[in-house]
């Protein structure tokens, strides 16, 4: 084992109370490194310099601002095959998957840099003569970011990069599972010209640091994503503070296959949305709503194509199905192939765990026909490469399947209809509709939510970040004698 990685806190890289293992799930034998846990102690001492750092960073002027986030960028895309190698190492997603979502992360920076120097307020007369009205943003002081392990970087950055932008402080626990690439990305921060405190690494489990920090009123905001029932939690603990959350969460979303739809991108589509990332996102489409005209068809390609995609080591070229990121998360997913079965869907393909060349958390991907959508299996979301497949008698029905959930995170439809397309994305209830494209993927300059179960609190990215990590402040000045 390497030497234990600390966290940073208060400006120092500190040693923590313990320390815990980090290991390739593409290969059980290799032992990334030893990450340390932060103890109460050092939380509340990065809790305190974050307190007096952020008063500094507001102050700070824009071009500072600028500068520290535009460099942080740069540097991400400059070593994005490096830390993308890294981040596929430790999380189990493909090396190409993990430099783009390094390059993305530092693309994040760079936006939000530009971010930082437009910040430009409202102006207006009072309804009352020789008064003017000033109304401007301003940061809301410490913020608590929580992010998961299945985008290690670039979910992260999403919320780091604005919450600095618009002068905050930061205190980030990544998920335990992926402390490298955590480590990695505060590494390049901790060298920029920012206050002692600004920035900190807090690692350590939900339970204990995680809920610390959400508990402290020292804390005016927390941005969160991770299960729906955390997210309950982290609410039910931020109200008694008034503390402002940002929450998204669960989906089970839901790709309609219309008897119109083109057949090859129906099929990228699909696979992509199901199976990239081995289906461990947010976005993944796990529901495949297909019309019974071209089911049979569909389905065809559709296994077909599954069975012909690579399963292997997530930095072996021509992966593209990497391993399961745990053996928690392996077990998870072979109990909802059973569950599957057990409800009465037929499996078609995949499903299994498969042995390569070393030791992982390796699993074809499956495809299962003949479900329903009031199944568990269709109800829940799965995180894992499993598709099933919901036929369909139109596009009516196809959308009231599409809608027939708890959460509302993203949707997708496949048409070559004009009016179709028209009609779903202004009818389906998500915070995100894709047509004649994958469930998953999206852009960092617009907004990103759901509704329902998925997401709670302001819309993450794009200018609409603000919304959640400034606060508005109206001055009214009197331009002669005091009234």
């Amino acid at each position: 084992m390497t030497n234990p990685m600390h966290n940073f806190i208060a400006g120092e890289w500190l040693a923590g109370s313990d320390e815990i293992a980090n290991i390739n799930p593409s290969d059980l034998s290799d032992i990334i490194g030893c990450y340390a846990q932060a103890d109460s102690v050092q939380l509340q001492r990065a809790l305190d310099a974050a307190a007096a750092a952020q008063l500094e960073w507001a102050g700070a002027g824009l071009e500072r601002r600028y500068n520290v986030l535009m460099a942080i960028g740069i540097e991400l895309i400059a070593r994005c095959e490096e830390l993308g190698t890294l981040l596929a190492r430790e999380e189990g997603k493909t090396q190409p998957e993990g430099k783009g979502e390094v390059y993305r992360a530092g693309q994040f920076f760079t936006y939000y840099a530009a971010e930082a120097l437009r910040q430009i307020g409202d102006n207006a007369d009072s309804v009352r003569d020789g008064v003017e009205v000033d109304v401007r943003r301003e940061p809301v002081g410490t913020v608590a970011i929580i992010s998961p392990w299945n985008f290690p970087v670039a979910t992260a950055v999403w919320k780091i990069a604005p919450a600095l932008a618009f002068g905050n402080a930061v205190i980030w626990k990544p998920a335990n599972l992926v402390p490298a690439s955590a480590v990695a990305l505060a590494e390049i921060i901790s060298r920029q010209d920012i206050p002692a405190g600004l920035f900190n690494l807090v690692m350590g489990s939900g339970r204990d640091v995680g809920q610390t920090l959400v508990e402290s009123p020292q804390i005016q905001a927390v941005s969160f994503t991770g299960s729906v029932p955390v997210g309950r939690g982290i609410a039910q603990a931020a109200v008694s503070n008034f503390t402002r959350v940002q929450l998204e969460m669960g989906s089970k979303n839901a790709l309609a296959i219309m008897d119109d739809a083109d057949l090859d991108t129906a099929l990228a589509c699909a696979l992509n949305g199901a199976f990239g990332s081995t289906g461990q996102k947010c976005t993944a489409s796990s529901r495949l709503v297909v019309h019974k005209d071209i089911h049979d068809e569909f389905v065809a390609r559709l296994v077909a194509g599954a069975n012909n995609m690579v399963v292997g080591h997530a930095l072996e070229s021509g992966t593209q199905i990497g391993p399961v990121a745990s053996a928690e998360q392996l077990q998870q997913n072979l109990l909802n192939v059973e569950l599957a079965k057990q409800e009465g869907g037929e499996l078609l393909c995949g499903g299994e765990r498969v042995e390569r060349a070393t030791e992982g958390y390796f699993m074809t991907p499956a495809v299962f026909v003949g479900t329903r959508n009031d199944w568990q299996v269709n109800r829940e979301e799965l995180f894992a490469p499993i598709a099933c497949v919901i036929k369909v008698d139109s596009y009516d029905e196809a959308l009231t399947t599409v809608n027939d959930t708890r959460f509302g995170l993203t949707a997708g439809i496949v048409t070559g209809s004009l009016a179709r397309a028209t009609h779903f994305r202004r009818n389906v209830k998500t915070g995100c509709v894709m047509v004649n494209l994958p469930t998953a993927g999206t852009d960092y300059h617009v907004p990103f939510g759901g509704r329902g179960e998925s997401s709670y609190g302001p819309r993450e990215q794009g200018q609409y970040a603000k919304e959640f990590y400034t606060t508005v402040k109206t001055a009214y000045i009197a331009s002669g004698k005091p009234l």
